[in-house]
């Protein structure tokens, strides 16, 4: 499986979403990726995940099945996020 963040990187939310993916890229090892909401394919995953606002992290299986959605404040715990994700850094 593996986790993607939504976010605005110019948003008053871009500076803790990054903060809260670095930290959790250090304690697990384990890696988000990060894309703009407002590029080409951040709207469309957006659309298909049904994302209404951000930052917000989805939770895929290798295959892009939807798995669990995390939206908006507060951040998940770094605790649930790990549960799934296994894309490696």
């Amino acid at each position: 499986m593996k986790v993607i963040m939504l976010y605005r990187p110019d948003s008053e939310f871009a500076r803790s979403s990054e903060q809260f993916v670095r930290e959790f890229e250090r304690r697990t090892g384990k890696a988000v990726e990060k894309i703009n909401i407002d590029s080409p394919r951040g709207i469309e995953l957006a659309q298909l995940y049904g994302v209404m606002s951000h930052p917000a992290f989805v939770a895929t299986s290798d295959d892009g099945q939807f798995q669990k959605m995390w939206s908006g404040h507060p951040l998940p715990l770094i605790d649930e996020l790990n549960a799934y994700a296994d894309n490696k850094r």
